[in-house]
């Protein structure tokens, strides 16, 4: 089999493979982008995209619900699941084709449909085409991990991926895992009108949050009918006539949870395992996600790996990053790394949950002095006038170079709120700075100065 030379070779068209794609064409380089199923990767598919799509959908169903609150009245509502779901559908295939078009247009790339995997250092295969170049970049993403749970492989389960092609409304959709995926799922299929159950493991949601935030979403989603089951230490499935039936405690005598469909919502796993990564001389963790170095090069000379795979964050702006980090250090002689960038994400139930830097538990356990400052969104004007007020905003700031150290805004639009502090964070200025500007009235992100003039010594 004669062995065809590329200059770079991107396995994978998710976030990252694209953007790198298009750096190497632009800087002459001869490039392949191999892809073995749709463009665009996670995000675009069945991660991002289509859940926020639907998540927008299912705020206009909850807020037309609420039309006597401002004033108008819609009459008996009525969900037509079927074209939620087209319509989640049109956006997600205008993101793919996009996504499609950008990389098959680039010049001097070539698109290989197909599963790659490794014959030899800097070697791929590519069905019955062998390939070589002396730069290649892995982003291959993850899937849903499916846990070793009693009976799963006796009843029918979704993951986020299946979930995108329901044809129907979940009767009660029972959720394992109560984590930022199943939490967003529970909220919007509710307000759909399936019957939700979530079955976490732990005692209480998020433990990565402060615990009076979690016990906020918590609040939040039961208030629109959301059931918990928590400290599901024996989480079970078994088939039963009428549905799924779900067990979340060791002692007989409880009842289980019976549902219509069952969402798996516990994790993530690689996609490494089909890429003979040994053949490359590519080392990974006991997990399967590629260990990569603070500019995302793997153990093998002239392998990047980047997004989700690497196991250095889960997000597309995390994806993107390591792309970004990537191309400084290859093409523009910028020494940028992995570790310079703040952890910020969001989960995107209704109010959003906006994160930036660490939580106050987390900023505890250095044992420096610190300040901390909160204020309920009830407090601001905005949220107020668009009769949204479940929530909090928390800080936590050194106390010797009063640099913000985290935040968590659950709330009213605090999903783009945080990014003023995720900006003054990144540009390593004190809080002082913020709290001296003057925004915009009416905003959310103008009750971040008063936030800040609350600070007080954290408590023990």
């Amino acid at each position: 089999m004669p062995i065809e030379t590329f200059d770079a070779i991107v396995v994978g068209a998710g976030q990252a493979g694209p953007a790198i794609a298009e750096r190497c064409s632009r800087e002459g380089l001869r490039t392949a982008v191999i892809e073995r199923a749709e463009f665009g990767g996670t995000c675009v598919n069945n991660g991002c995209i289509p859940t926020k799509t639907l998540v927008g959908s299912a705020r206009a169903i909850h807020l037309a619900r609420r039309g006597e609150e401002f004033g108008f009245a819609t009459g008996r509502l009525r969900v037509d699941f079927a074209r939620v779901m087209a319509r989640k559908d049109a956006v997600v295939q205008q993101s793919r084709e996009g996504v499609q078009k950008w990389v098959e247009g680039l010049d001097r790339a070539e698109v290989i449909r197909g599963e790659a995997r490794f014959v030899a250092p800097g070697r791929l295969r590519v069905g019955d085409r062998e390939l070589s170049a002396p730069r290649i970049f892995l982003n291959v993403g993850a899937r849903a991990a499916r846990p070793p749970l009693k009976g799963i492989d006796t009843v029918p389960t979704l993951d986020n991926d299946s979930m995108m092609r329901l044809d129907e409304l979940p009767r009660h959709l029972v959720i394992v895992g109560g984590s930022y995926i199943g939490l967003e799922f529970a909220q919007m299929m509710r307000r759909f009108g399936a019957k939700v159950t979530v079955v976490e493991k732990s005692e209480r949601l998020l433990p990565r949050e402060d615990e009076d935030v979690s016990q906020q979403i918590q609040a939040i989603l039961e208030k629109e009918g959301v059931r918990f089951e928590l400290g599901a230490e024996c989480i079970s499935l078994a088939p039963r006539k009428n549905g799924i039936a779900v067990g979340a405690s060791c002692q007989r005598q409880v009842p289980r949870i019976v549902g219509s469909h069952v969402l798996l919502a516990v994790g993530r796993q690689p996609n490494t395992d089909g890429l003979d990564l040994k053949a490359a001389g590519i080392d990974t963790d006991q997990r399967g996600y590629i260990r990569v170095d603070e500019q995302c090069r793997t153990s093998a000379d002239g392998v990047w790996a980047v997004g989700e795979c690497n196991g250095r964050g889960a997000f597309t702006h995390t994806a993107w990053n390591d792309h970004e980090v990537v191309v400084a250090n290859l093409f523009d002689h910028d020494p940028r790394k992995l570790s310079d960038r703040i952890d910020a994400y969001a989960l995107y139930i209704d109010p959003p949950l906006g994160r930036v830097g660490m939580s106050e538990a987390k900023a505890r356990e250095s044992g420096r002095p610190q300040l901390t400052a909160s204020l309920p969104m009830a407090r601001v004007g905005r949220a107020r006038e668009a009769g949204e007020t479940q929530g909090v905003m928390k800080v936590v700031v050194d106390a010797e170079s009063r640099r913000l150290l985290g935040a968590s805004l659950l709330g009213y639009r605090c999903d783009e709120a945080v990014h003023g502090l995720l900006d003054l964070m990144t540009l390593k200025q004190p809080v002082d700075a913020l709290i001296r500007s003057m925004p915009i009235h009416p905003t959310v992100s103008e009750l971040l100065p008063t936030l800040l003039q609350k600070l007080e010594p954290l408590k023990d």
